[in-house]
């Protein structure tokens, strides 16, 4: 017979704000416990600038990412390369199965965060990775001189086209609403550019291309058109990455439900972040949540036989 796994006291799940917390609070009340996540900072590293981050006035996303792992490493805890792919009970513990290996453990922390949301339209799929980018922080140097698109008028949106004033030779904004969503302040720096057309009430109908895209077809009031661009950034928000559970209550945009100890419906499961429906998906309110989540985890622990 086999070793039995080893029954960790913790697994956490992800590495971003709310995953790094809580890691650096287990690791302060001494826990036995893993991190399981595939990178580190989650969607901070998609994130060209950030100010509202206490302690910074302003840092970037690979910065504040960097900052995060030498604090991570001044604990010297475990940190496994490996995504999660399942969650699941057996009896008081939970078994977390990655695409490598199985882990064991008495309690665990969702901190998984969201994954970009999809258009949806003939021409992503194929293109994908070939001239249609989900992170403008990660590819717009691969644009340098061209003309693309992007797709979403909310923050996320409005961040890329003021990273991409600086390297694309011009940039289409397509936003299905009547108006702009994103901080004016945003607005403001993406029409001083002078380089960025606002195409409101537009819907993107298809990506077109060769080898890579050479265009996009679209809809504006009512009428159909096609416009020439070599690159095509989706930037309309994101779904929680909450499917690797199935047997916690969620609310209806599949978000992990939590209360104020971020406890879920199921005893001994914590979840913390974006993941979660808790209000903000800020880098802050992520921080928090994963620390009161640890918290929660450690008073799990000691009150738990056995």
């Amino acid at each position: 017979m086999g070793k039995p796994p080893h029954l960790y006291e913790l697994i956490i799940l992800g590495a971003g704000p709310a995953g790094i917390t809580a890691a650096i609070y287990a690791a302060r009340k001494k826990i036995d416990f893993i991190v399981l996540a595939t990178n580190i900072g989650g969607q901070v590293v998609l994130t060209s600038e950030i100010e509202n981050y206490t302690g910074f006035q302003y840092i970037t996303g690979e910065e504040l990412s960097a900052k995060f792992r030498e604090h991570l490493e001044k604990f010297g805890f475990q940190l496994i390369v490996e995504e999660a792919q399942k969650v699941e009970r057996e009896g008081d513990n939970f078994i977390v199965k990655t695409d490598v290996e199985t882990y064991l453990g008495k309690t665990v922390i969702v901190a998984t965060g969201r994954i970009p949301r999809e258009l949806k339209v003939p021409g992503e799929a194929e293109f994908k990775n070939r001239g249609v980018a989900y992170c403008a922080t990660c590819d717009a140097p691969l644009f340098e001189g061209l003309d693309v698109a992007v797709v979403g008028g909310g923050n996320s949106g409005l961040e890329a086209v003021v990273q991409l004033t600086k390297i694309a030779k011009s940039i289409r904004l397509i936003e299905v609403s009547p108006q702009l969503k994103a901080d004016a302040v945003l607005i403001e720096k993406a029409e001083a550019s002078g380089k960025v057309d606002f195409l409101t009430s537009t819907r993107i109908l298809e990506i077109v291309g060769d080898r890579t895209v050479t265009g996009i077809r679209v809809q504006r009031d009512g009428k159909e058109s096609s416009l020439p661009v070599q690159g095509v950034f989706v930037e309309i928000g994101s779904t929680p990455n909450s499917g690797i559970v199935d047997f916690v209550e969620k609310n209806q945009w599949e978000e992990i439900m939590v209360n104020s100890k971020c406890e879920t419906s199921v005893p001994g499961l914590f979840a913390a972040g974006d993941v979660t429906d808790a209000p903000e998906k800020q880098i802050v309110v992520a921080a928090g949540e994963g620390c009161k989540a640890a918290l929660s985890a450690f008073r799990y622990l000691t009150q738990r036989r056995g």
